[in-house]
């Protein structure tokens, strides 16, 4: 039976073990909206990995009646959509993005929080299997027989504006912001229309790019120096960003790190910074 070495493989694990039966490679791109970040695939060229199969958390894998972008959606759908993909309960998944090491952390921690534990982020994504010489097709798998995966959804991975707010003055819980500092400070624009700037009271700024190395993840020695700087292995995390999308980037690195009390904003930005009584600060 295939096991993972790491929740964090490299292009060589996945290369050596891209034919067993067991193993499921899922594209989990998305457009970046942060500056400096572009996506490898675009409408005159497509690459993917031989046989990955599309893991759509904007539009298909996600709450369906929300005004928020690819919030998490509820067991039922999940589990539903997720065995169209193929995907058993013994399925072996291996998540890339197109960016490097960008969207690829949401997708892992979704199927964390549906209670699938044989679940990896690919080191460098699809940029690194490239730069690695390895063969790439040009379109993604396309249909397959439908799996027997079964959804289990903890329901502390994920947690809304109440449950942050009631953390904001909470010693035993630590709130980091992924976003620049620019956005967190409100010294530079939110790049959505009517989101006001700066941060949560309380809140840190830990830019996800300070935990990445030329699009890979840093050493675990090194995330777990970044993060003794912000929490102890007893205090709750929970990380925010624009849309939590790149939250999970935090999350993702603090696992690595050591620390399993962790729970993704799944609004953010786009909901805390929107006109309403919720506390905002600046500076």
């Amino acid at each position: 039976m295939l096991q993972l070495p790491s929740p964090l493989v490299d292009v060589n694990w996945l290369y050596d073990n891209l034919q067993a039966a067991e193993l499921i490679v899922l594209d989990a791109s998305v457009p970046p909206v942060v500056p400096g970040y572009e996506s490898l695939n675009s409408e005159d060229g497509f690459q993917a990995i031989s046989g990955a199969r599309r893991f759509d958390y904007d539009t298909k894998i996600c709450k369906q009646d929300s005004s928020l972008p690819h919030m998490m959606p509820g067991a039922e759908l999940f589990q539903e959509e997720v065995r169209k993909l193929g995907i058993n309960s013994n399925s072996v998944i291996v998540i890339y993005d197109d960016v490097g090491l960008y969207s690829s952390p949401r997708a892992w921690w979704m199927l964390r929080a549906m209670g699938h534990v044989q679940v990896a982020v690919l080191d460098g994504g699809l940029r690194a299997w490239i730069a690695a010489g390895l063969a790439t097709v040009d379109s993604l798998q396309l249909g397959s027989a439908v799996g027997d995966f079964e959804a289990s959804y903890d329901e502390e991975t994920f947690c809304d504006f109440s449950v942050v707010l009631s953390a904001l003055d909470d010693s035993n819980c630590a709130i980091l912001d992924a976003r620049s500092k620019g956005r967190f400070y409100g010294t530079a624009p939110e790049p959505r229309a009517g989101i006001r700037g700066g941060h949560m009271p309380n809140a840190q700024n830990l830019p996800f790019p300070e935990l990445l190395n030329e699009g890979k993840m840093k050493p675990v020695a090194e995330l777990r120096e970044i993060f003794n700087a912000f929490l102890t292995d007893d205090t709750r995390l929970i990380t925010s960003c624009g849309s939590g999308l790149t939250a999970c980037i935090l999350t993702f690195a603090a696992y690595l790190a050591g620390y399993r009390n962790l729970s993704v904003y799944d609004g953010s930005w786009i909901e805390w910074g929107a006109p309403s009584k919720l506390p905002v600060v600046t500076g």
